[in-house]
């Protein structure tokens, strides 16, 4: 709502300014997905209309990236001088902000427009290069292992979310045990028994162990780094 009670009991509006927007914007995005965002259910939300949205946001599209530069700009960068754990730390903040906030982490990634001032997106660019390169990688070496990085940071949080929060989607509404029950002895039967033991391990895990696997290809490729340094 964008108004709240006085003192003395009399309705007082809220000021409408882009944060709330972006705020309001992000919350609908994280309840339904971006596809449930519009700007007339925006503004509904926010209890204005809708043209007065554009007064902070130029369009949907300008709406769209302010969202993911939020999303963006609340992963950790931290200071420590500790190349390796300052990374890691940066990685498992990035991917539990993604998992918080599902529909930016292929966002992230869309064309957008280039804008070198306040981008949270470059801050984070830069700073991993930086770490990297300050950590004493050559160029090449500092090109290579960000790429690495990024793509496991995504690509994992991408693989993660594609398989649903809970596994409802995977096992297709079947409890575990009884979508294990009805598969992996198929699988077994049709020549399959690495896939059969795999997918038992899979859907048997409980859904915070993601981290772990996630931590898991986060090490090796830091571990490859400090060899190859």
């Amino acid at each position: 709502m964008s108004s709240e009670t006085t003192s003395q009991g009399t309705p007082r509006r809220v000021p409408l300014t882009r944060e709330r927007v972006v705020r309001a914007a992000i919350a609908l995005a994280d309840d339904g997905g971006i596809e449930a965002l519009s700007m007339r259910r925006l503004a509904r939300a926010l209890d204005v209309e809708a043209m007065s949205l554009y007064n902070h946001v130029e369009n949907k599209g300008d709406l769209v990236d302010a969202m993911v530069d939020d999303v963006v700009s609340g992963i950790e960068l931290s200071s420590d001088p500790d190349w390796e754990g300052a990374i890691r730390r940066c990685a498992i903040s990035a991917y539990d902000t993604f998992l918080r906030h599902p529909w930016a982490c292929s966002l992230v990634m869309a064309p957008r427009s280039l804008r070198l001032q306040e981008n949270p997106r470059l801050r984070y660019m830069e700073w991993l290069l930086g770490r990297l390169a300050t950590a004493g990688f050559s160029p090449e070496l500092t090109y290579r292992g960000y790429h690495a990085l990024d793509s496991h940071i995504l690509g994992f949080t991408m693989w993660h979310l594609g398989h649903s929060i809970g596994g409802d989607d995977i096992t297709g509404g079947l409890s575990p045990e009884d979508f294990i029950a009805g598969l992996v002895p198929r699988l077994r039967d049709a020549g399959y028994p690495q896939l059969a033991q795999h997918t038992e391990q899979h859907v048997s895990a409980p859904w915070r162990e993601n981290l772990r696997e996630f931590e898991f290809g986060l090490d090796l490729i830091l571990e490859g780094l400090k060899q190859a340094l």
